[in-house]
């Protein structure tokens, strides 16, 4: 045990010798930091807020929906105002501030991104509608908000995005990122979304930062709405690096679409697998050409070849 205590104690002197070589990951915050599992709940919270009548409250003892939205925000806005206060100093003008101008701030910030609810609720409805018409495997409302990882990606994005327009740094970030853990879909709480947007079954899309989407957009699988170059690295920070899609476009899976000069006319259709990186006119319909399947029937039959350059369909399979 001794022996043990021994290599313990060498290892501690060796880990704090290494935090003092001045480096960024170096760094000793002295004062607070966001709590994840915190703000996951704030999320989870929100989210009930937006489906009141969906998800049985097991925290709160309670028998009238004013009671139980009464609880909800209390606890909201209590988490919300505390973990604000934390990452504002994060902010180069809030850097030195005092505590109580930054619970102020936060206080502000909280209840102004709540008065947002209402409107992001009416967004939520026409998405939710446009994935039960654009889905023939929905078979209910109430199957899209308990189960569809689109829908809660959208969700969160919807209420990341406005934190994110009101400058709340880090928070939009982790609640996002979770989203991402849980579906498999990258949205970055700065993306602008339009009305009924649809994303059928989601794993691998990636959406970036600075990318603008329209009304009635269906998105599939393994779609990249990203930048063509980030070589410039912060240089391009606010800039626009990411694409514009216009209202009623569908993108087909595994499509990139990149560039913030490319823009997706209205009413057009991306096939699978297509590579973008300039703008398409509105109402075009974009496909990989020279598809082609080779079917081999034995020794006794020559191989047959079937092209799909000039059907009509085979870029809306999924």
């Amino acid at each position: 045990m001794n022996e043990i205590n021994t290599r313990i104690s060498g290892l501690v002197e060796t880990l704090l010798d290494d935090y003092n070589s001045g480096r960024v990951i170096d760094e000793i915050k002295q004062g607070g930091h966001p709590d994840r599992k915190t703000v996951i709940d704030i999320l989870e919270k929100l989210h009930r807020l937006v489906y009141p009548g969906y998800y049985k409250n097991e925290t709160y003892n309670t028998y009238t929906v004013r009671n139980s939205t009464t609880m909800l925000l209390e606890d909201v806005i209590g988490k919300l105002i505390e973990q604000i206060t934390v990452v504002l100093p994060c902010k180069e003008e809030f850097a030195g501030t005092g505590c109580s101008k930054l619970n102020s701030e936060a206080e502000r910030l909280t209840f102004e991104f709540l008065s947002k609810i209402p409107k992001i609720r009416e967004y939520i409805e026409t998405d939710l509608q446009a994935f039960y018409d654009g889905d023939p495997a929905a078979y209910s409302k109430d199957e899209i908000i308990y189960s569809y990882p689109g829908m809660y990606a959208i969700l969160t994005s919807r209420l990341a995005h406005e934190l994110f327009l009101l400058g709340v740094p880090l928070i939009p970030r982790m609640m996002t990122e979770h989203a991402h853990s849980l579906t498999g879909i990258d949205i970055h709480p700065g993306v602008t979304l339009g009305k009924y947007f649809f994303i059928d079954h989601g794993t691998g899309i990636v959406i970036g930062e600075t990318t603008e989407i329209g009304n009635n957009v269906k998105i599939y699988q393994g779609v990249t709405l990203g930048a063509l170059s980030t070589r410039g690295g912060q240089k391009l920070k606010n800039k626009k690096r990411h694409p514009t899609i216009m209202d009623n476009v569908t993108i087909y899976s595994g499509a990139s679409i990149l560039g913030g000069d490319t823009v997706v006319g209205k009413d057009a259709v991306i096939g699978g697998n297509a590579f973008i990186t300039s703008s398409v006119p509105a109402g075009a319909k974009v496909s990989i050409k020279t598809q082609e399947l080779l079917y081999s029937f034995g020794s006794s039959k020559p191989m047959e070849k079937k092209e799909f350059e000039n059907a009509d369909n085979w870029f809306y399979v999924i």
